[in-house]
């Protein structure tokens, strides 16, 4: 739902007048800072060019800069006849680190929260048993979780784990808990290397209403299967992340 942009501007930092930064780097500093740190919503409805103008006193031209900035950012979305309004939240993925989502989002300033959807043991299917070496019919253990940052559904996360090497790790709450946290510090099982692939999909029904997005909507689905430091197979993982959402990247070198 939309906001009155009227009562905003109340809330807009001043631009410091002696500052060697440009009046145009200055308001997008300021307008970055609300987006970012959750003062204004997705969907809020940002100042019209008009109230920017008056407000900083600067030129359209320079009010239209900032708002191009944003939107090549991904950070606002301009309405032809409504006005430009706060984007949902986007995220870059880098593809070179294993990283937990909990530590990904500390480190961009948002608050992870995790809902379990299911947990328990299960005997691993020829597919996933192929996939982590092990015999089919193994015991596994399969947490289903739905990731969330800033309120936002991002993605839902299938992890297999192979029992015998973390007995009794269901008896942590892994809403509460971080499971790379309790791997590494009741099983001594730290990731060193991973390997994954990534693929367009479209949202089944049920996915779409866990991650609260319409029916085959797209998303980027993750299948990655991690080793530990003794570089044994020890968690199969499927993620499914919201393609609005995500952006994944790779920085690649060339060759001499």
């Amino acid at each position: 739902m939309t906001r009155s942009s009227s009562t905003s501007l109340n809330d807009v930092d001043a631009i410091n007048p002696t500052s060697k930064l440009p009046l145009y780097q200055q308001i997008y500093d300021i307008l970055h800072k609300n987006i970012m740190q959750g003062k204004w919503k997705p969907d809020f409805m940002i100042p019209p060019e008009s109230e920017l103008i008056e407000q900083y006193k600067v030129s359209r031209i320079t009010v239209r800069t900032v708002l191009d900035m944003l939107a090549k950012e991904g950070l606002v979305r301009r309405e032809r006849g409504r006005g430009t309004f706060v984007s949902g939240l986007s995220l870059e993925h880098a593809l070179t680190h294993i990283i937990s989502f909990t530590e990904d989002m500390r480190t961009r300033g948002f608050e992870a929260h995790t809902r379990m959807i299911a947990a328990g043991l299960m005997p691993a299917n020829a597919y996933i048993a192929s996939k982590l070496g092990i015999a089919e019919g193994e015991e596994l253990v399969h947490l289903d979780r739905l990731r969330i940052a800033s309120d936002t559904p991002m993605c839902v996360e299938n992890s297999y784990l192979v029992h015998r090497y973390c007995p009794g790790i269901l008896k942590y709450d892994f809403s509460r808990h971080s499971l790379r946290e309790v791997k590494a510090r009741e099983y001594n099982l730290k990731w060193a290397s991973a390997r994954q692939t990534m693929q367009a999909i479209l949202a089944t029904p049920e996915l779409a209403e866990q991650l609260s997005i319409p029916r085959k909507a797209p998303l980027l689905f993750i299948e990655r299967v991690s080793f530990s430091q003794n570089n044994l197979p020890v968690e199969f993982l499927q993620a499914y992340y919201r393609a609005d959402r995500y952006t994944m990247y790779c920085e690649l070198k060339g060759s001499n």
